[in-house]
């Protein structure tokens, strides 16, 4: 059974997002924001891999490019977030996260949950975000090819 390319390049921004992650934890740079927001390369990638097969296939119809864009994308953010909870929880719970919310946006005392349902908004919004910008790009970038054949 072939996964749909929808689901196989959200596993790949998932597992993006979460080499990255560790990666930057195991060199103790997990609490450098800056270098957190660099995972929206890999939702970029991940995306435009799908609206690239899509347009090799043929399907030049935005609609159907928009809708499969944003299901790759919202995928990879939603298996993010799910790989967030269980790795927060195995590491300590809601005193990780305090630990990861000294430097970012929240106040206070923030739990897994609240954490996590931010962070997954946040995402959401990344998501679509990328999706626009790629449909742009690829609907240009279809269009004058077609013009000049």
């Amino acid at each position: 059974m072939k996964l749909p390319k929808e689901f196989y390049n959200g596993s790949i921004i998932f597992i993006g997002i979460g080499l990255y992650f560790l990666l930057m934890e195991f060199l103790g740079l997990a609490d450098l924001l800056y270098l957190r927001l660099f995972n929206i390369l890999f939702v970029f990638y991940g995306t435009n891999r799908t609206l690239k097969a899509n347009f090799a296939e043929g399907n030049t119809i935005l609609v159907s490019n928009a809708v499969s864009a944003l299901i790759t994308s919202l995928t990879g953010v939603f298996l993010s977030i799910i790989g967030l909870i269980i790795y927060s929880f195995s590491k300590g719970g809601d005193s990780y996260v305090e630990s990861l919310s000294k430097t970012f946006l929240f106040g206070g005392n923030p739990s897994v949950m609240t954490y996590s349902i931010s962070l997954l908004f946040e995402g959401i919004v990344s998501a679509v975000i990328v999706t626009f910008m790629l449909m742009l790009y690829w609907e240009t970038r279809y269009t004058s090819d077609k013009h000049q054949n």
